[in-house]
């Protein structure tokens, strides 16, 4: 699927400076989109937005369907008279790091507490569109806030150690669940249709403003998931519901061990039986959701590495086919195209550039990979026609940071040649680089057009703990940094199409 030109930037929602020590879809997040297209940005690239589970990364999410409630805007839900204005007064706005505890603590009792407001003096038709969206999500709404208030009842525990039959999901204890906690589950599917209330709201606002979202699709999911709960059958399981095999990435240059994941492995055969059924609704919910979206670890689909459950480390794992052409043909009859990119960093075989080129699916460039010991000039402006190039992604350190910590002489002496020197900060040459490059999305994290330093990076792999905390300051979102861009964007031939974007000259005045 073509791609326009255009320029944009990556902030996920958590990261705005909203009430409640979190970022979510309120004022701030409007506020976010008026200075997208004061600085004729056409395109906001979010991270996943399902709720978050383990270490409360987005890619590690109960749910491939749902919506992480912390994501909730609190003041959006007193305008339609959830909750009472009064009782969010005291959470204040900030851009102070999240502190997933705190924040989990004093936000989610004022949630269910709207939630059972709404549910309980709705108007009738709130009440309506509530039962419609209900309804029409029953596919997976059931499913998922059964298994989201089992999970609570349970203190967390994984679904593989509750009692009763519930981990085979025996019809009569399933059916005596959804009784028991049938009050609980009303009020957490509220919350889910609250959820995308807002966040169809504000695409809207950003469709008004010619802003398109890439959304992000990561191809594995947890195991502690309602996903894999419900769909035991499309995973490797062992006779205990535990993975038999996990997913992850043999040894390389950055770890000698490889990364273990993980996550279970699906029963691909299983899946080609069913027609890919649950890669189509999920694929179709994602782009029901979102403009675009970038496919993580691309190469999972041609070949992933498998790895025995029982090893510590992804060392003894092997390389086994993924579906390869047989899943995309399908997407793409069921959705009538494919409006993704894909994430193919790294070590990459001939075999992967081939599908991706015969799906005519964009790969990405990252310019901070461009100026590496290893010269791979694949990454840098001059290589990247047709691609979607960053200056670095979630994953990376700042450009400040690289540039001062982690960037070797040689690195550094790379980037000025290819560059020039910096008078006005590394990261703006990085900025200037990749929109005036030929790849067709230039998309640059928030971080890095602030030239802020590693305090700000949002994850590190392999970091337990310290990860996805990072929030802005509005105060730096100003008048000077959208003229700035929109210039840029405007001599770069990155301006926005659908509509006549709003100036900086207006947005300020």
């Amino acid at each position: 699927m073509p791609f326009e030109r255009a320029a944009g930037i990556l902030l996920h929602p958590t990261s705005l400076p909203s009430r409640g020590g979190v970022g979510d879809f309120g004022p701030a997040a409007y506020r976010f989109v008026d200075f997208l297209a004061s600085a004729r940005q056409g395109v906001w690239q979010v991270l996943p937005l399902g709720p978050v589970g383990y270490g409360n990364s987005p890619y590690s999410s109960t749910s491939a369907f749902a919506g992480n409630p912390l994501l909730i805007s609190l003041e959006r839900l007193a305008d339609h008279g959830w909750v009472d204005r009064a009782q969010i007064d005291s959470l204040l706005a900030g851009s102070e790091p999240v502190e997933y505890g705190k924040v989990f603590r004093q936000k989610m009792p004022l949630l269910f507490e709207a939630a059972r407001n709404f549910l309980k003096s709705a108007p009738p038709e709130a009440l309506a569109s509530f039962k419609s969206f209900s309804c029409q999500n029953a596919w997976w709404l059931e499913d998922f806030v059964l298994f989201d208030a089992l999970r609570a009842r349970h203190k967390l525990e994984t679904w593989t150690q509750w009692p009763d039959g519930l981990p085979r999901r025996d019809p009569d204890a399933i059916e005596k669940a959804r009784q028991e906690l049938a009050d609980d589950i009303r009020i957490r599917s509220a919350l889910q249709f609250a959820f995308y209330q807002q966040w169809r709201a504000l695409r809207r606002y950003c469709a008004e403003r010619a802003i398109r979202i890439v959304g992000d699709v990561a191809i594995f999911v947890n195991q502690d998931s309602a996903d894999v709960w419900t769909h035991r059958q499309l995973f490797r399981l062992n006779d205990k519901l535990d993975p038999e095999v996990v997913a992850g990435v043999p040894p390389d240059f950055f770890s000698k061990t490889g990364q273990r994941w993980g996550n279970p492995l699906y029963r691909w055969d299983v899946m080609k039986e069913h027609g890919y059924q649950w890669w189509i609704q999920r694929m179709r919910w994602a782009t029901e959701n979102c403009d675009y979206i970038r496919l993580d670890h691309f190469r999972g689909f041609d070949q992933f590495w498998e790895i025995p459950a029982t090893e510590a480390t992804a060392v003894n794992g092997h390389w086994v086919d993924g579906p390869r052409d047989d899943l995309f043909l399908k997407l793409r009859e069921a959705l009538g195209g494919l409006p993704f990119f894909a994430e193919d960093l790294g070590y990459i075989t001939p075999e992967v550039h081939a599908l991706r080129d015969r799906l005519q699916i964009p790969g990405m460039a990252v310019l901070q990979f461009g100026f590496s010991d290893e010269g791979a000039h694949i990454y840098l402006p001059h290589r990247a026609q047709g691609k979607i190039i960053y200056t670095g992604t979630h994953d990376n350190d700042t450009v400040v940071g690289w540039w001062h910590s982690g960037a070797s002489q040689n690195e550094r002496r790379n980037a000025e040649a290819y560059l020039g020197h910096c008078d006005e900060g590394i990261h703006w040459e990085f900025v200037r680089a990749v929109q005036c490059s030929p790849a067709t999305l230039s998309i640059v994290p928030l971080q890095d057009v602030l030239g802020l330093g590693s305090e700000a990076r949002m994850n590190t792999p392999s970091l337990h703990g310290g990860n996805w905390r990072w929030r802005v300051d509005e105060g730096q979102l100003n008048r000077e940094l959208a003229q700035r861009l929109g210039l840029l964007a405007e001599l770069s031939d990155r301006l926005p199409k659908l509509s006549p974007p709003q100036t900086a000259e207006a947005f300020f005045a």
